[in-house]
């Protein structure tokens, strides 16, 4: 068994303003890297900026990182952060501009290389990296992992590089400026990495830790997130959950329903976490080990898989997709090892199907 978890993490109201002194040790001018709008609409940005100006540090910002960022949007950004003498990144929102922001700040390392190094398992470092998430979903904050669109596949893949944080900044005020179906979207994502890391390949006794805390503290509120009446304290209980969930998959990586999950936002634009969803329930009932199986429902607090799906379908609502996509999916992933790798048994074609709702 090993751990590895490196990134320092602060969590607290005001936590940009009160840590402007960290950030301001990584380095002499900041490229923020975010997307166009909810990081000045959530107040974020503006936290980021005023913390960099009290430490006397100058930035220049990337605000062009779309939902599912591409390997081009990265080689743009890095660009930009050298053609500006950036020498550290921040990344402020959800998981696309974190993803993005751990490979900008690789390819602005080495910028006499190219995009293809991205997917080649070369060791390199990387420039000083600050993420503050403002959703509460993909735990990018906390993993190492970065997952960009490489449209001449037609699909998303994580790069081969492990890039965590030094430093991560949680506040939950900037949940409050997620819409009801963004909010559902990325809870469901950390639903899914805690699933996914209990019930794993390299899972164990260690790792466990925090998939079991994670399944706890989201059972907590799922009933809220389900009624929409959302309290103060779901607010940073969904916050750290996600924190947590991002921690038990930089441990084990995640499993099949992430697999499966992205052709149907590729090809049909699912937002990730539904696109995940939909395969959750599937992959709990799937799973051989029934007693691993039923310690993650008894730690969710539901009785079995069809209450686990009936309550996933009632929060996501329904999607159809073509038993022709679900076809081609499945044969994907039976086509690629590294796709099978955390899943510790034997899986057919139609058992990959059926994961489906």
């Amino acid at each position: 068994m090993k751990l590895y978890m490196p990134t320092i993490v602060y969590s607290e109201s005001d936590c940009v303003r009160k840590h402007a002194q960290e950030i301001g040790k990584l380095g002499t001018k900041a490229l923020i890297v975010t997307g166009r709008h909810s990081a000045r609409k959530n107040g974020s940005l503006l936290d980021v900026q005023a913390a960099l100006d009290e430490q006397g540090i100058s930035y220049v910002i990337y605000d062009k990182i779309e939902e599912n960022p591409s390997v081009e949007t990265v080689m743009e950004a890095r660009d930009f952060g050298l053609a500006h003498a950036a020498d550290f990144v921040i990344g402020i929102g959800g998981g696309s501009p974190l993803d993005a922001a751990k490979a900008i700040a690789l390819m602005m390392k080495h910028p006499d290389l190219d995009e293809r190094v991205l997917y080649q398992p070369i060791p390199l470092q990387y420039l000083p990296l600050v993420c503050v998430p403002t959703t509460c979903g993909t735990g990018s904050e906390t993993t190492p992992y970065a997952i960009l669109t490489l449209h001449s596949q037609r699909t998303k893949q994580s790069i081969r590089h492990r890039i965590f944080p030094q430093l991560a900044l949680l506040d939950a005020k900037y949940l409050r400026s997620l819409s009801r179906q963004g909010l559902v979207h990325t809870c469901v994502d950390a639903l899914a990495h805690l699933v996914e890391s209990y019930l794993n390949t390299n899972s164990n006794e260690l790792n466990r830790i925090y998939s079991t805390q994670g399944l706890r503290m989201w059972a907590q509120f799922k009933e809220h997130l389900k009624e929409d009446a959302l309290t103060q304290e779901d607010y940073w209980q969904m916050l750290h959950t996600s924190m947590i969930a991002g921690m038990a998959i930089a441990q084990t990586g995640t499993s099949l329903p992430h697999g499966m999950s992205y052709p149907l936002t590729y090809e049909m634009g699912v937002p990730h976490g539904k696109a995940v969803g939909v395969f959750l329930g599937g992959y709990v009932s799937l799973y051989r080990d029934r007693e691993a199986a039923a310690d993650v429902l008894q730690l969710l607090g539901f009785t079995d898989c069809e209450e686990l799906c009936r309550y996933l379908k009632e929060l996501l609502g329904e999607l159809s997709v073509s038993e022709e996509l679900l076809q081609q999916d499945a044969q994907r992933i039976l086509q690629n090892p590294e796709k099978l790798k955390n899943y510790p048994f034997a899986v057919t074609l139609e058992e990959l199907k059926d994961l489906f709702f």
